[in-house]
This record gives structure tokens, C-alpha cells and sequence, in this order.
């Protein structure tokens, strides 16, 4: 199919030439042609002044009937025999996405020898595992994953396909959308069912985290979104109630590379996304000498030293420290920030903590929009009264 141009209309004025972002337009004696280039992207219909340009009419196939797809599927990532945290956090806000609209939860599970994980996702919400088990699965690599993964999708028709923001999701998901012809919103900090049509509303930080996009997927299936680990909570487990599918790998699946030797991550950074405690520094500590403040307040609580952005971009602490959008998701029971303004970079990375202390000497802060308990004053005389509390009470003098 090609874009439509009316010679009678076009005046060759080379506003669509100009606008096309894949040159494949251009005006060739007065009057506009197209060439193989052409994506059908539509950027040259909406410059066009005299309206002489329109995209081919949408076909039953590109639209494909959306009523035969349904069910809310989790892909719930597993390493080395252990689960991920952020597939049973999804299966807490999928049972919730699945029962409004009235479908089933599936859990997807791929790797080797899992039968000791399978019943985990079921008392975490699954009403059905689809469990596909087998050598070649053993080492996660984004060609075979995504070929499996998108085989069952083919197949069993999801309406909406959930994945962890994690290295494995971002780096096999994105590939999985392409294979099965629809969109992907990636790093969504919330996810909910449009009332009116029931289309899977995806929200998240857009424009370096100055507004809050909600991205919906009208025309094709599935609606596929990715969840960094710690933004939604882990449902209570329950008893028993799913049904565990065991399935065969899919013929023709070809791997196009093998994994040599995996290293398992130690640093700081996977340190602060699994600690319950968390001391944050923002850019009100005013000096990087001040952070030994907030090193003593993380001790004496038993937890790790986060930092916003701006602390890790004045090279004050390393990036490893950085929560927010552009470093770790974290869901501490105790979240504490100190001198945190609240920008809503670093509000999406730690907003689902259960508790949030903030300290701030500026009343109308945003930080304090979201926090627990706010306490308003200098935190260069708060801070040192909260060590000192802590320190008689744990009888250090």
C-alpha cells in the first residue's frame, strides 16, 4: 500500500519533503512522489496545507479483531532456581487488572527443573501456570525466550502480556512485541482498566520525568507493558487454587547464541534494591562532607545510603547509590530522605516504600506530598538529634 496524492490538489510547496523523517518523499516537477522508503508514518499528511495527501485506508488486518484475545499474562523471571521479586509483584496488579475484566491470571515461567517454583506463583495469584520447562531454556537468552514466548502468545491469544523492567525483560520483551505485530510501554509506574472500553491504561514518566504520560495500545493485542522490580507490591500468598500447565518447547525454536559464563551481581546497587532500610541523601546535605551524616543515620538503623540524581551527578556519591527513574526502584519498609526536594524523578523510584520519613527545611516541598511523616526543620540540627536518640537507645552513649 502507498500514500495517496492528489495532483489535481498538490502544489509541490515541499513542506512534506521537508517534514518526512525517512526521505522518502520528494517533489519532483511540481508535484510530490513517493518512494520505497515510505513507512506510511502519516508526518508528511499532517504538514500537507492543502490536504492532498492521505494514508491508504486500514484493513481488517491491520486492525485484527481484539475480542479474541484474552487474559492477563505475567512473565515471572527466574534465575538460578530462584524467583524474581518483580513477577510476583506483578501477579499482586495483575490479579487486580484480571479481575475487572472479569479474565483469567496466567503466570509464564521458562528455565529448567521448575516444579519448586510453580506452586509459588500460584499461591501468588496465578490461576494458571504455563510453565515451559527444558534444557535449552536453562540460561536465559533473549532469541530462544523470545521465540518461546511469542509462540505462546500466537497461540493462546493474551489480551495483556506483563513483564519486569529487569536487564533480562528490557533486553528480550521489546523483541517478543515486534514478533507478535503490536506496541510495548516500557518502565510503567502504574497500570489500570479503562471503565469505558476496557483498554489496559499505562502510565508513565515521560520528557525526563516532567509529566506523567498514559499510553493505551487501541488497535492491536496484546497490550504489552514492562514494571520496573518495586513499584507495585507483592500480593499475601494464599492457598492453593491455580492449575500448573507443563508445556513442550515449541518446534523450530533455534538459538542463535549460547551463554559462555554468567556473573551474579554483588554491587552496591543490587544491595540498595533488596535493603529494607533506606537513608537518602538529596541535594539539601549542601556538601559532599555531609554525607557522613547520612552514613551514621544508615548505620545505626541497620540500612543502605540511597541519593537522589542531583548528589550523584555533583560526583558527590557513586551512580550505584542513585534511586529514582534513572537508578534503582526500591520498596524499603523505612524510606528516609533527607534534604529531598521530591521531584517526581526520584517520587517514581522509591513512592511504593511502606513508610517514608522525610526531613526537609522548606514546608511546601513536594517530598512531602508523598511521605509518612514529614518533619519540617534544618536537618543539619534534625539529623544530628535522630543519631543521638538512636545511639541511647542502643546504649552507644
Amino acid at each position: 500500500m502507498n500514500l495517496t496524492i492528489d495532483p489535481e490538489i498538490c502544489t509541490g510547496c515541499g513542506s512534506c519533503e521537508d517534514t518526512c523523517p525517512y526521505e522518502a518523499i520528494e517533489v519532483v516537477d511540481g508535484l510530490a512522489v513517493t518512494n520505497e522508503s515510505c513507512t506510511l508514518c502519516g508526518a508528511c499528511v499532517e504538514v500537507c496545507p492543502v490536504e492532498a495527501i492521505t494514508l491508504p485506508p486500514k484493513t481488517a488486518e491491520s486492525q485484527p479483531d481484539t475480542g479474541d484475545y484474552k487474559g492477563v499474562w505475567v512473565f515471572c523471571e527466574q534465575r538460578r532456581g530462584q524467583l524474581h521479586s518483580v513477577g510476583l509483584e506483578l501477579l499482586g496488579k495483575g490479579r487486580e487488572l484480571a479481575d475487572q475484566l472479569g479474565n483469567e491470571l496466567v503466570a509464564v515461567i521458562f528455565g529448567h527443573n521448575l516444579d519448586g517454583m510453580t506452586p509459588d506463583l500460584v499461591r501468588h495469584g496465578a490461576d494458571k501456570v504455563l510453565s515451559v520447562s527444558d534444557p535449552a531454556l536453562e540460561h536465559f537468552t533473549d532469541d530462544v525466550y523470545g521465540q518461546v514466548l511469542s509462540s505462546l502468545i500466537k497461540e493462546k491469544k493474551p489480551e495483556i502480556v506483563l513483564c519486569g523492567a529487569t536487564a533480562l525483560g528490557r533486553s528480550f520483551f521489546p523483541g517478543v512485541a515486534a514478533m507478535v505485530g503490536t506496541g510495548l510501554t516500557a518502565d510503567c509506574t502504574e497500570l489500570a482498566i479503562d471503565p469505558k472500553n476496557n483498554q489496559l491504561l499505562q502510565t508513565r514518566p515521560a520528557f525526563g520525568g516532567n509529566i506523567m504520560a498514559t499510553i493505551v495500545c487501541p488497535h492491536h493485542r496484546p497490550q504489552m507493558a514492562t514494571v520496573r522490580p518495586k513499584v507495585m507490591r507483592k500480593p499475601k500468598p494464599r492457598e492453593d487454587r491455580g492449575e500448573i500447565v507443563d508445556l513442550r518447547l515449541p518446534q523450530g525454536v533455534e538459538a542463535l547464541s549460547r551463554v559462555v559464563d554468567s556473573i551474579e551481581e554483588t554491587s552496591q546497587s543490587a544491595l540498595l534494591a533488596e535493603a529494607e532500610i533506606i537513608v537518602t541523601a538529596g541535594r539539601g546535605i549542601q556538601d559532599p562532607k555531609n554525607l557522613d551524616l547520612i552514613r551514621d543515620l544508615a548505620e545505626l538503623l541497620g540500612g543502605a545510603v540511597g541519593a537522589t540524581r542531583g548528589v550523584v551527578d555533583s560526583g558527590w556519591i557513586p551512580y550505584a547509590h542513585q534511586v529514582g527513574q534513572t537508578g534503582r526502584t526500591v520498596s524499603p519498609k523505612l524510606y528516609v530522605a533527607i534534604g529531598v526536594s521530591g521531584a517526581v524523578q526520584h517520587v517514581v523510584g522509591m513512592q511504593s516504600s511502606q513508610v517514608i520519613v522525610a526531613v526537609n527545611n522548606d514546608p511546601e516541598a513536594s517530598i512531602f506530598d508523598v511521605a509518612t511523616y514529614g518533619l519540617v526543620g534544618d536537618l543539619f540540627e534534625v539529623v544530628p538529634a535522630m543519631i543521638q536518640r538512636l545511639k541511647s537507645a542502643q546504649g552507644l552513649g
